[in-house]
């Protein structure tokens, strides 16, 4: 009896074995036929340092604040000129980069104007908007221009202070990644920040 036992518990024990298993694939399978639903893309989320400035001080004919966790090199390109400068974000992978002009005549002021409006509004094909912000300081002559280009441009934010008698300077603001409005919005409007500090800031020797 007791060897009868054992065999019935060992053929129940099978068919339950091949239940189980012919459940396990059906559930397998019908997951397998369900819609599949991709996830939405998404972008690192970044954390930006508070922003704190320092005067940038050097043997340059005009000043201005930067941010601490910036850095001032000289431009070295074949095509730079004296006071040429760049503002480098290593942890962004951006740079502003600076011209100098001196003004030298009526005639160079107004071919300056010219050349920043040119060079700003030379990406108005791949923009959405360009807006222009003025800015100005009474007590110590200075004016400029702040250009906004919306957009996946090479360059969303230029700029150019002077005085309108000796000294002009341009700016642009460069992230050197493939152009994408949606991923780079965040570090574009941080570093803008920096670009409208330096505009508030700056100030011309030898006035």
């Amino acid at each position: 009896m007791a060897g009868i036992a054992r065999n019935d518990v060992s053929f129940h024990q099978k068919r339950f074995f091949g239940y189980s298993l012919c459940i396990c694939m059906m559930v397998i399978i019908s997951a397998c036929r369900e819609d599949y639903i991709p996830k939405p893309y998404g972008y690192y989320r970044i954390t930006f340092p508070p922003k704190s400035y320092h005067l940038l001080n050097e043997k340059l004919p005009y000043r201005f604040e930067i941010a601490d966790n910036a850095t001032m090199e000289e431009d070295n390109a074949v095509d730079a000129e004296p006071f040429w400068i760049n503002i480098t974000y290593k942890e962004y992978n951006a740079q502003i980069n600076i011209s100098y002009k001196p003004i030298l005549t009526d005639t160079t002021f107004e071919q300056l104007i010219a050349d920043s409006q040119h060079l700003a509004y030379a990406h108005i094909n791949k923009a959405s908007a360009i807006k222009e912000r003025y800015f100005e300081n009474e007590k110590d002559k200075v004016f400029g221009v702040l250009y906004a280009i919306e957009g996946n441009v090479a360059s969303s934010t230029q700029f150019f202070m002077t005085d309108s008698t000796r000294h002009f300077v341009r700016g642009s603001l460069y992230i050197k990644e493939r152009p994408n409005i949606d991923s780079l919005a965040p570090v574009l409007e941080y570093l803008t920040e920096d670009v409208i500090v330096l505009m508030q800031t700056i100030r011309f020797k030898n006035n």
